[in-house]
């Protein structure tokens, strides 16, 4: 039924999958589609807790090479409408009323480190790796600083966004993006049994805490990411974006040409 994910449902435990293992489970503008349309399935469901993980040796490597490479052929109307369509999706998981549980089975960057941290719960194995990488590409994590700043404070925040470091598990513990650290042969076990316990749980109390957790940032939220799209539409169109995507294409070191 889905191109780029599975869906598995046992009992009351969704799991999705990203099931583009050749691509490092990279994010395409039909995964976007189809993240935000198998939650709205999933949402109509008895389905009490989701399990998001990743098939093969990455969790989600970021932005599809094809995807980016479309990005500096479109429109800068086409740019806002494709960056709002990312701010969506994330904005979808951040509030999803049903509790959800990254189980992060190897690296997560750019785009792919927004959706594994996004969730309630991130279990991460000691193999994985985190980091907004944007910056080193001449891209911008406009989106995802509006939940970043909120989840590990605004120095810590600049340290991730404005070098582009990628970080161990064992850090990104200790800064409030990973919950737990996790052997790769446990991850999945110890995935379900973390759903056992919240499945335990009154489901009302459930919606309802997560509804409490969201509604009051909701208007904050919302208004920084309508800034943050626009911002992301606009370096696309600067010679930066061209050089740094040219350059990671072609697989060397970019020349930058914009004014500090």
């Amino acid at each position: 039924m889905y191109a780029t994910l599975l869906l598995e449902t046992t009992g009351p435990i969704t799991k999705i999958t990203l099931n583009r293992a050749e691509k490092r489970n990279a994010i395409s503008s039909e995964m976007i589609s189809e993240l935000q349309a198998i939650l709205d399935e999933v949402e109509r469901t008895k389905s009490r807790v989701v399990i998001l993980t990743g098939n093969g040796k990455a969790f989600c490597a970021g932005m599809d090479l094809d995807m980016l490479a479309s990005i500096s052929k479109q429109s800068p109307a086409e740019n806002q409408e494709d960056s709002r369509r990312i701010a969506k999706l994330f904005r979808r998981i951040w509030s999803f009323p049903k509790p959800m549980i990254a189980a992060v089975n190897g690296v997560a960057l750019a785009g792919g480190c927004g959706i594994a941290t996004l969730c309630d719960f991130t279990l991460a194995v000691p193999e994985a790796k985190f980091g907004y990488t944007e910056v080193k590409i001449g891209f911008l994590p406009a989106i995802v600083s509006v939940f970043l700043i909120r989840q590990i404070g605004e120095k810590r925040a600049r340290d991730l966004l404005l070098t582009g470091r990628v970080v161990e598990p064992a850090e990104a513990k200790e800064m409030g993006l990973v919950t737990e650290i996790v052997e790769a042969d446990k991850l999945m076990d110890r995935a379900h049994q973390l759903a056992e316990v919240l499945i335990a749980a009154s489901p009302s109390s459930l919606t309802r805490a997560k509804r409490l957790l969201t509604s009051s940032a909701a208007a904050g939220i919302d208004a920084d990411l309508e800034r943050a799209v626009l911002e992301n539409a606009r370096i696309r169109c600067t010679p930066d974006f061209k050089e740094g995507l040219a350059s990671f294409l072609e697989r060397r070191k970019p020349v930058w040409q914009g004014e500090p």
